[in-house]
């Protein structure tokens, strides 16, 4: 089954909901210069203790510099990380071998054919890309949560031509997931606001997207 990742977790009982529905990971989103979902790193400590251990908790992290990110990551104590902004200082390798254990995760904003090069050179030292629809270009920087999705040529482009799992993520809802499984063929798919209601998770939203995604896997 295409693995989903259930992002924007904002309480136990919204992480206990994903899981019960077959949740792969659940996304905990600490301070982004835009975007819904941002807790405090105390709440994504919290939500990721309580977690069992098979499933991945993702620290979404804005943070450009690999010291930074290994401060934060050794107050918030998640599985993985998820960098969605590019680092500035410090390698990918350097926060791997600081972090022993911990997957690192990549974020691509998948804006032109400029993003398929990006993806490639990221992809030797990660453990998975995830592929959204922000924007670092902006004044104020969007690093997902956009709930538009982008080019699916270029996303599936990125799959067929790195080694490493690629999540899919930017604007997909029960209604859409379908095609964008077909389409791409990702290792897994990653959804915030489409499983929402009122920005509280939906149970019925959140039944009917895993419903889609096995269908998708089915035909």
């Amino acid at each position: 089954m295409t693995r989903v990742k259930i992002c924007c977790i904002s309480s136990i009982e919204e992480a206990n909901l994903a899981i019960k529905h077959g949740a792969y990971a659940i996304g905990l989103v600490s301070n982004m210069p835009s975007g819904p979902g941002v807790i405090s790193e105390n709440l994504i400590e919290e939500i990721a203790a309580s977690v069992p251990l098979t499933v991945l908790t993702f620290l979404l992290t804005s943070k450009q510099l690999v010291d930074e990110i290994i401060f934060q990551h050794k107050k918030c104590k998640t599985n993985t990380i998820q960098i969605c902004d590019r680092l500035l200082s410090g390698t990918h390798k350097q926060l791997k071998e600081a972090l022993p254990g911990i997957k690192i995760v990549q974020v691509v904003h998948v804006i032109d054919e400029n993003s398929l090069k990006e993806a490639i050179e990221i992809s030797e030292n990660v453990d998975a890309i995830l592929l959204d629809s922000g924007n670092q270009r902006l004044t104020v920087k969007e690093l997902g949560g956009t709930g538009r999705i982008h080019d699916w040529q270029i996303s599936r482009k990125i799959r067929e031509s790195v080694n490493v799992p690629v999540f899919l993520a930017g604007g997909l809802n029960p209604h859409n997931v379908c095609e964008a499984i077909r389409f791409v063929r990702p290792f897994g798919v990653d959804i915030c606001s489409g499983v929402r209601t009122n920005g509280k998770l939906d149970e019925q939203k959140l039944k009917t997207f895993f419903d889609k995604v096995r269908e998708a896997d089915n035909n």
